[in-house]
């Protein structure tokens, strides 16, 4: 069905005029006036008066993701933040939960998890985060990694799957973590990992493998089929929108979005304009847009906002119209994917309203 498709697509467009595909695409002159939604973003402070702002001014909702990252406020306070923000504007703020990793191998230690959780789905959320701490970091009393597909912690996710709980994953890295950093396809990879070499798994052959990490989140789906799932990053396989589309084949209730890899897709499209385009288009269905970007404890409300409108104006140009456009984490000129008005209103909006269905309510 899919290459049937595939080739439908690729007739209409070579019989298509010049011109004529990005007739039926949106424009800059359209950007306010089309409802938008940034479903992966982490809002950190309880008032957020600049950024609702912005967020009226450019038609934009948000979802802001909970996620257990030292970096990031304490678990306690994302929630607190999140649910205060979801309660006095609920038509534009959404959220997800997310839960402490510390102690995963006590025995108390899933239904104290679950506990929490329910209480912050019944305040609004409307799924929960599992971020790649699983994985790449929590070990058990042997000193052993624990990874996502663990048994020992399974009972986690088969309560998900029983309750309908949309379950968020963050699993691995991007594919440039395990590559020597001249073989890095971006350079925001380039730049973090030879910054910050202790997370640069190319140096740590002990750790688990890219394999390794995908196969774990793989074998997680597989034993959980009802299980609803949006990998984030493009479930960490921004690197080749083929074996992303292979994932989505093999996963029919799994969705992604593209937060924080679109460097990664700019890097295939300058490439091979039309694969990336067409991939858009097939899976049209199954992709939602987000930025990632986050307040930091250092960095004023206004400069976030400056931050922000800054991104979400790029991706859209590069999304909605075939400009020539420049990025900071490629080298060269990237041309627009020009997509199709339907195809950007699912990627930009319907999508995220049905996979996160509640997540904003009039």
């Amino acid at each position: 069905m899919r290459i049937r498709l595939l080739c439908t697509i690729f007739l209409a467009a070579l019989a298509a005029p010049i011109g004529a595909l990005a007739a039926d695409s949106y424009t800059m002159q359209d950007y306010e006036s089309v409802a938008k939604i940034d479903a992966h973003l982490h809002l950190h402070g309880l008032e957020q008066g600049p950024f609702l702002e912005l967020a009226r001014k450019a038609n934009f909702r948000a979802l802001t993701i909970n996620v257990d990252y030292p970096v990031f406020p304490a678990l306690e306070q994302q929630q607190r933040v999140a649910s205060k923000l979801h309660h006095e504007h609920p038509a534009t703020v959404g959220w997800i939960a997310s839960f402490s990793a510390d102690n995963l191998m006590r025995p108390a230690w899933i239904p104290a998890t679950l506990h929490r959780l329910d209480a912050a789905l019944q305040d609004g959320a409307v799924g929960v985060k599992v971020w790649k701490n699983i994985g790449m970091s929590e070990r058990d009393g042997e000193g052993k990694l624990v990874m996502v597909d663990d048994v020992r912690i399974k009972p986690l996710f088969d309560a998900f799957e029983e309750r309908d709980v949309l379950l968020v994953g963050h699993q691995g890295e991007p594919h440039n973590c395990w590559l020597p950093l001249e073989k890095m396809t971006t350079k925001n990879d380039r730049e973090y990992f030879k910054n910050h070499p202790q997370y640069h798994m190319y140096k740590q052959p002990k750790m688990p493998s890219y394999e390794d990490q995908m196969g774990a989140r793989d074998r997680l789906l597989a034993s959980h089929p009802r299980l609803r799932f949006v990998g984030v990053h493009m479930a960490s396989l921004e690197w080749n929108v083929d074996e992303l589309a292979r994932f989505l084949d093999r996963n029919p209730t799994a969705n992604v979005d593209i937060a924080a890899r679109i460097g990664q897709i700019q890097y295939q499209s300058q490439r091979d304009r039309e694969r990336v385009r067409q991939f858009f288009i097939s899976y049209q269905d199954r992709l939602m847009y987000g930025s990632d970007l986050a307040q930091s404890a250092q960095q004023s409300q206004a400069d976030f906002v400056a931050d922000l409108d800054g991104v979400w104006r790029r991706d859209w140009r590069y999304f909605n119209t075939d400009d020539e456009l420049t990025t900071p984490d490629l080298d060269g000129v990237v041309r627009g994917l020009a997509l199709p008005k339907a195809v950007a209103d699912k990627l930009f909006r319907l999508n995220a309203e049905r996979v996160f269905q509640g997540a904003w309510k009039a």
